[in-house]
């Protein structure tokens, strides 16, 4: 039988959870899906990841209006994938901060990525009829910027690239809790199809260096003390070190996509195979793979139709 493209077939909604992983400092976890945090500082709330619609983002915001009434003054996007980012009209007012290279990757592939992803995972995308436009920060960075909430100080830092070039982590220092967006994740697949393979373990280990206490990964359960930090830091580390060299090679043995795919993904299968979307994510992580492995640095847009032709044409060969 024939499988269903990527996560249409996931339809089962998911248990929202809302932990204090430190004082102030809330994860929005969702079973898999997609992250967000929250801090709440002095006299004004931050939070880190927007959701796929605004609907979605509304339930967000919900949940954070049970522990503070407080105005939600900061937005800030870790990266510029539609599930993360296109719920941000639902913050009335906030400010909506990004680093200049997901900026860049908004115009570049942002309106290909937002029909890709719909197609790909219909469930995230509740209420997509009420997604106005596509979300542009307001303000932008290159390397650090700080953002005072009262007394709370939090430290937005581009370490480096990996699940896009863009991405950035969110640091609280007083408590040491990071936000670090799909860079980590806990239990679920990297997603590597915009990504910076052979650049993402020295992000990782940058984020290593900060002793995190507590994190909100992109997918998976908060992560309430330093060993949990370091298993996903860990574990992502060796999911796309794994994936870039299992390509490098396969491209040394002078395979096809294909071949190399039915190379990659028995390797990594026994490994990771019980991670959330481990299956939805291995054609997109290995055709990205196998061309970082050709020297092909930047990596290509997605669109719908390519999604589909090169998705099933793998899993075919499986």
């Amino acid at each position: 039988m024939e499988k269903r493209f990527a996560s249409i077939g996931d339809t089962q909604e998911k248990k929202i959870t809302f932990s204090e992983i430190a004082k102030n400092v809330y994860a929005y976890t969702t079973e898999g899906d997609p992250n967000s945090a929250v801090v709440i500082g002095d006299d004004s709330v931050l939070v880190m990841e927007a959701q796929a619609t605004p609907v979605m983002a509304n339930a967000l915001i919900e949940k954070i209006r049970t522990v503070t009434d407080k105005p939600i003054k900061y937005l800030i996007l870790s990266h510029y994938h539609a599930v993360r980012v296109l719920g941000a009209s639902a913050f009335h007012g906030a400010e909506i901060i990004a680093s200049d290279k997901t900026l860049e990757m908004i115009h570049e592939r942002g309106e290909q990525d937002f029909k890709s992803e719909t197609d790909r995972f219909p469930r995230l995308f509740r209420s997509v009829e009420s997604i106005p436009h596509l979300t542009y920060p307001t303000q932008t960075f290159s390397k650090d910027m700080t953002i005072h909430l009262g007394k709370r100080r939090v430290e937005l830092k581009h370490l480096g690239a990996g699940h896009t070039r863009g991405d950035i982590i969110a640091w609280i220092p007083d408590c040491k809790a990071l936000f670090s967006g799909d860079l980590l994740e806990y239990g679920a697949t990297p997603y590597c199809g915009d990504a910076q393979l052979a650049e993402w373990p020295a992000t990782l280990a940058k984020i290593a260096d900060l002793k995190a206490e507590t994190a909100v990964p992109g997918r998976g359960n908060a992560l309430f003390n330093a060993e949990e930090v370091n298993e996903s830091i860990n574990s992502t580390t060796k999911y796309v070190t794994m994936l870039l060299e299992a390509a490098k090679a396969a491209v040394a043995k002078g395979l096809d996509l294909t071949e190399a795919y039915r190379e990659i993904y028995a390797e990594l299968k026994p490994i990771f195979g019980d991670y959330v979307i481990f299956e939805h994510c291995m054609p997109f992580n290995v055709t990205r793979a196998y061309e970082e492995a050709q020297g092909i640095k930047h990596p290509k847009i997605w669109t719908a139709e390519k999604d589909k032709e090169m998705w099933f044409a793998l899993q075919a060969s499986i």
